[in-house]
C-alpha cells in the first residue's frame, strides 16, 4: 500500500482503501459490497478527469488504491485456502452395495429422547452415489429422505 516507512500516515488512506474494498467484487456474493447495499455500481467516472487537477490526482490514487485492495484480496483469499487445505482429506470412496455405519446427529428421532437413541444405526447398504459426498442408503432411519452426505 502506501503507507510510510514510519507508518504514521495510514489514517488518511482509510477512506480510499474501505471504498476500493467495498466496490470490489467479493466471492461469496459475485458482487461488490456497495452493489449489494445501494443496489448500484457507486458514480465514479475517471475518464473525463483531467490529470493536471486534483480530482485527477485522487482519481489516480483511487484507482491505484483499488488494484492494490484486488490483489492484496486474491493474496488473502489464496492464502486462507492454503490454511483450510492443509486439514482437508479426501473423502472415502463407497461403492454401490458397501455396508456403512450413518450418524444420526442430523435425524430426527422418534423415542421420546434423543439421548438414549442409536447414534449410530446400521449397517445400511448404499444403493447409488448421488454426488461426491452424498449416498443414497437403503434401509435408512429417515423417513425424509434417504439421500445422506457425507
Amino acid at each position: 500500500m502506501y503507507v510510510s516507512y514510519n507508518q504514521y500516515d495510514w489514517n488518511p488512506w482509510l477512506p480510499l482503501a474501505e471504498f476500493s474494498y467495498n466496490n470490489s467484487d467479493h466471492s461469496s456474493t459475485k458482487q461488490s459490497l456497495f452493489f449489494t447495499f445501494y443496489g448500484r455500481d457507486p458514480h465514479f467516472d475517471s475518464v473525463h478527469i483531467t490529470e493536471d487537477t486534483f480530482a485527477g490526482n485522487l482519481s489516480t490514487k483511487i484507482q491505484s488504491v483499488q488494484k492494490d485492495v484486488k490483489r492484496e484480496l486474491v493474496v488473502s483469499i489464496n492464502r486462507a485456502k492454503m490454511y483450510a487445505d492443509r486439514s482437508r482429506e479426501s473423502p472415502p470412496v463407497f461403492n454401490p452395495g458397501d455396508m456403512v455405519w450413518l450418524s444420526s446427529k442430523n435425524i430426527k428421532s422418534t423415542r421420546p429422547t434423543k439421548k438414549l437413541s442409536e447414534i449410530w444405526p446400521g449397517p445400511f447398504p448404499i444403493l447409488k452415489k448421488v454426488s461426491t459426498h452424498a449416498y443414497n442408503l437403503n434401509g435408512s432411519p429417515s423417513t425424509q429422505s434417504s439421500i445422506f452426505p457425507y
